[in-house]
């Protein structure tokens, strides 16, 4: 773990923004460590490293695509689930969190590039599908999530990134700025640009972890 470079990240990062560790592929004391340097909340992509990595000490937002039949196991585990995509979806959260009484956390993920390997509603589609998860008495819709397009240039992820902030005040003027609080977008290759279009949540894992260690295993009982 880049000690020196998360420390320059946080001293630099207003006040407003929520710093998401992703920890994907990296291991629980690597997680510990950072923690001691001052980050509470991590964000994973696997239901699997969820599990084993889960400490009640620590917040945990499911970040990845979430398949239905893995949602109750994310349920009592996760702080918030970032990547609401679908009513399907929605209403098995809805199903699960209802079981142990549990408000979840949501944030819609939009696919704001329209890449064909992304998931995500489409940004035209967003209004109406916040209207609907709305509805779910266990489901607490309190923002947006997007990924930067990728291989695109800095024109392509402005524009990107503006539309997504357009869509997120569009929000707010309709349900509140203390029910739609963030804006979650910004990964470490473009997070900068991310802030400067209106990110109040931040999600990185390279620039703090360094490069994914996908050989490691993931039991640490």
């Amino acid at each position: 773990m880049d000690k020196k470079k998360l420390q320059e990240i946080q001293k630099h990062l207003p006040d407003h923004v929520t710093l998401i560790a992703v920890s994907k592929t990296h291991t629980k004391e690597e997680i510990d460590e950072a923690y001691a340097c001052g980050c509470r909340v991590f964000g994973e992509n696997k239901v699997q490293e969820l599990k084993e990595k889960y400490d009640d000490r620590y917040q945990w937002h499911m970040i990845g695509h979430l398949q239905r039949n893995k949602v109750k196991d994310v349920v009592p585990l996760a702080d918030m689930i970032q990547s609401l995509d679908s009513l399907r979806l929605a209403e098995e959260i809805e199903k699960q969190c209802a079981k142990i009484d549990k408000i979840m956390p949501v944030l819609i993920e939009v696919n704001i590039s329209k890449e064909a390997n992304k998931t995500g509603v489409y940004m035209e589609e967003c209004p109406a599908f916040v209207k609907q998860c709305m509805q779910y008495k266990h489901l607490d819709v309190q923002g947006l999530m997007c990924v930067g397009p990728l291989d695109a240039d800095r024109d392509r992820i402005e524009e990107c990134f503006e539309r997504m902030n357009i869509l997120f005040h569009k929000l707010q003027s309709e349900y509140g700025s203390e029910q739609i609080r963030y804006l979650s977008m910004g990964m470490s290759d473009d997070y900068p640009i991310a802030l400067k279009h209106g990110s109040n949540m931040i999600r990185l894992g390279t620039v703090i972890f360094g490069k994914r260690n996908y050989s490691i295993s993931i039991s640490f009982s």
